[in-house]
């Protein structure tokens, strides 16, 4: 094989990849079995090109590994071996190739593509170079494709292709990748749970609760936390002592051996000390559950809080749980708008490669309290970590270190796998934090009823039948939080409990203006605005298909519904009419009689006022409002409230002409819907 040496170079975005290292462009091709190809930051060997695994942990901050499947000293001179070697100059040109990728996780995801095409051929004893002779097993790739990744992996498998000439082989061909372009066609794309509003609001308020009770500890958590700290040097003579792996268990302070220690001095259990300190029922509130609390159980809370603040973030910024994951410190700015006032903004690392991305997201207010509990356990943590030489943070991460922390101190659990700080332990999924934390939430609330069915069916019509059953346990992910949070910011009538409202208040108001509108001039996470964006079709969407439904009537006639509705008896989906919503083909503004059918602006208002729309100004109701049924005891307490006002203002009050025309519009709805029973 021929190859332009020159054009080859790493082009990872890493502080341990300079041009200057002997890992940054391959003396041969393929390069020797014992060329670097990852170094530390301090210029050490990490792997080695023959290298069963390479650890890919210095250029992503991450445990990111690379197993090519020869490590057994059984695949020696075996087709594992030989397919091994292929894969390793099949992710050299991706990561040193004239178009290598910039991120350590993209270089972990296109490996699993191509992997999935070496385990097959593995499976069937194959040379990977040879598949094409084996249509057959070559058909078999497809049903080694979960849906979500045939993009990625035939645009992998094409690059290739592409490089076949410099490669010297081929693992799919212009055949074989138009084969699997026909057949991801047939597997059908399961969208992204919608979580029902009760369930969503259940765990939001419940997070918020155990943050909340938190910072109401605040005092007593940092003091039991340092009093702790202390304790432990005093008993193993220093910090780095305290936290040393390996060490002697028994001089623990609350551990019955320190007392017969010399030098060592024993506190009594846990249990005891923290009723002294005023934790012990906050911990068996959260975490424990019984009255035996062991000092396990402290560090075990404090790694609570920290995943109830980051998953109350996700709730309000659409974040990835990478990314919120990643968020330091100093993550809150408040934007200053002439209209909307303070406006908050989450600032951190973002998981997506394009530079044109930057990490910026709009939240609600409300995060402030997770962003102040998390910064108090981040602190009480590095301030062992400090101490810690095989943690070695820098003192820039000393002063804003990030908010997702472990339990390093010396009782805690995680101090046998501390890792350098800046190489990240990858944030848990939810179902994994539900099952070691199981009091966070009550299993019986986030049981799936009949009407959270209903919703979320509604929202994603092809949910798993038998994951997303009546009476099963609502399957909480990190990625769920993104979609509910983008359709709730629109759909009120889908989420029309005042409690949800409630919540949804400042994110409602905010993202769409910043998302949606371009309303701010800094470059805000691009994926999250097509998330935005989308969800607010997609709700509008959803809607529309309620308008043609018995639920909603013409104040003029039922063929005035019809005229209105025309467009939409001819989509037979929600993407299609997402699709005409976005082109401005059709359009469903809610307000509070119902809702406005007229494309494009109107000059009347309808949110802050429904006199026009409901022919409270002594006109005919407007020719595109639709009344909505289910908004009648709605309507019917807003006209109480008009009429107490009405009762307090004399007839020359400016504001007493508007709520006579407010009223006369709630009563028109209210006279055409008794009149349609």
């Amino acid at each position: 094989m021929k190859m332009a040496l020159h054009e080859l170079c790493l082009k990872v975005d890493a502080p341990a990849v300079t041009e200057a290292a002997v890992n940054y462009r391959p003396l041969t091709w393929p390069p020797a079995r014992d060329w670097p190809v990852v170094l530390d930051k301090e210029g050490l060997v990490v792997s080695r090109w023959g290298d069963p695994i390479w650890d890919l942990t210095p250029w992503s901050g991450k445990p990111y590994q690379l197993n090519f499947g020869d490590g057994g000293a059984e695949t020696a001179g075996t087709v594992i071996a030989e397919n091994a070697d292929l894969l390793r100059l099949a992710m050299g040109w991706l990561i040193w190739g004239p178009r290598g990728y910039r991120a350590a996780g993209t270089i972990k995801n296109r490996f699993g593509s191509v992997w999935a095409v070496i385990a097959l051929c593995n499976r069937n004893n194959i040379n990977a170079a040879m598949l094409q002779r084996f249509p057959r097993v070559l058909d078999q790739l497809a049903e080694q494709i979960s849906p979500s990744k045939w993009e990625a992996t035939i645009t992998v498998l094409h690059r290739l292709y592409d490089a076949r000439q410099d490669l010297g082989f081929v693992l799919v061909d212009a055949n074989g990748l138009k084969r699997l372009a026909e057949v991801a066609h047939d597997h059908e794309h399961v969208q992204t749970a919608y979580i029902p509003p009760r369930i969503w609001l259940y765990q939001v308020e419940r997070l918020r609760e155990c943050l909340e009770d938190f910072m109401k500890h605040r005092q007593q958590v940092e003091a039991c936390f340092k009093f702790c700290v202390h304790a432990y040097v005093s008993n193993y003579g220093s910090l780095e002592a305290a936290l040393a792996k390996g060490k002697d268990a028994s001089k623990g302070p609350f551990t019955g051996g320190s007392a017969h220690r010399p030098g060592c001095t024993y506190l009594g259990p846990f249990s005891e000390f923290a009723r002294e300190r005023g934790i012990a029922d906050l911990l068996r509130r959260w975490v424990v559950g019984w009255d035996e609390t062991r000092v396990s159980m402290f560090s075990s809370y404090l790694s609570l809080v920290s995943l109830a603040g980051l998953a109350y973030i996700a709730n309000f910024t659409l974040q990835r749980k990478e990314e919120v994951a990643s968020l330091r410190a100093d993550c809150l700015l408040w934007e200053h708008d002439e209209k909307l006032g303070r406006v908050p903004l989450i600032c951190g690392e973002t998981t997506k490669t394009d530079p044109d991305v930057d990490a910026r997201w709009v939240a609600s207010p409300s995060v402030q309290l997770a962003v102040d509990a998390l910064t108090v356990i981040a602190r009480l943590r590095m301030d062992c970590d400090a101490a810690n030489p095989e943690v070695r943070p820098t003192p820039a991460d000393r002063a804003n270190p990030y908010l997702f922390s472990t339990a390093t101190e010396p009782w805690g659990f995680a101090i046998g796998w501390a890792k350098p700080y800046d190489i990240r332990t990858p944030l848990d999924g939810l179902r994994d934090v539900l099952q070691r934390f199981p009091l966070l939430f009550d299993e019986q609330q986030l049981r799936i009823t009949n009407e959270d069915l209903r919703i979320a069916r509604r929202l994603t019509p092809n949910l798993s039948a038998d994951e997303f059953a009546e009476g099963n346990v609502w399957p909480l992910a990190w990625h769920q939080y993104r979609r509910t949070g983008a359709v709730n910011m629109f759909a009120s009538g889908v989420i029309s409990d005042s409690s949800m409202q409630q919540q949804m208040k400042h994110a409602t108001r905010l993202m769409p203006l910043y998302y949606g509108r371009g309303h701010t001039r800094l470059h805000l996470n691009e994926e999250v605005e097509r998330a935005v964006v989308m969800a607010m079709y997609e709700a509008m969407a959803y809607r529309l298909q309620d308008v043609v439904s018995d639920r909603f009537m013409s104040p003029h006639s039922a063929e005035r519904k019809e005229a209105v509705a025309v467009n939409l008896l001819a989509a037979k989906d929600v993407k299609t009419l997402a699709i005409w919503a976005k082109a401005g083909k059709v359009s469903f503004r809610e307000h509070r009689l119902g809702g406005c059918m007229k494309p494009g602006p109107c000059e009347y208002g309808g949110i802050e006022s429904v006199a026009r729309c409901g022919g409270g100004d002594g006109g005919k109701p407007c020719t595109d409002v639709v009344f909505d049924r289910d908004k009648e005891a709605q309507v019917r307490a807003q006209l109480d409230q008009v009429l107490i006002e009405l009762r307090q203002l004399v007839a020359s009050h400016p504001r007493h002409a508007a709520l006579v025309a407010e009223r006369q519009a709630m009563e028109n709805y209210l006279n055409v819907i008794a009149a349609d029973r």
